[in-house]
């Protein structure tokens, strides 16, 4: 008969936490005014993927936008044209306020 205990956390895998960034090095920590450490705010005609079709998401969105505003809904728009589009459209109806 055996009479060793098995411990299972003697198993289990350990942490790596002292392999983990320091939080002060991580980007997405950054102060949100760091402009070196952000890319909210990059140009659509920038985006590498701007000429790919809109999202459902964006698509969905100018949708309503469209409608509080009163305007056509163009569905064949390119991810940076949507983005455009969208801004505008916020600025008119006042949601991107």
């Amino acid at each position: 008969m055996n009479t060793k205990r098995s411990n299972d956390h003697d198993r289990r895998p350990q942490s790596h936490r002292e392999d983990a960034p320091a939080p002060e090095s991580n980007p997405k920590t950054a102060p949100v005014g760091d402009a070196d450490h952000s890319n909210r705010e990059k140009d659509p005609d920038d985006w590498t993927t701007g000429d790919e079709p809109m999202t459902g998401a964006q698509a969905s969105y100018l949708k309503t936008l469209s409608e509080e505003a009163g305007e056509g809904f163009d569905g064949d728009l390119t991810k940076a044209e949507a983005s455009k589009r969208i801004d505008a459209l916020q600025d008119k109806t006042g949601r991107g306020a």
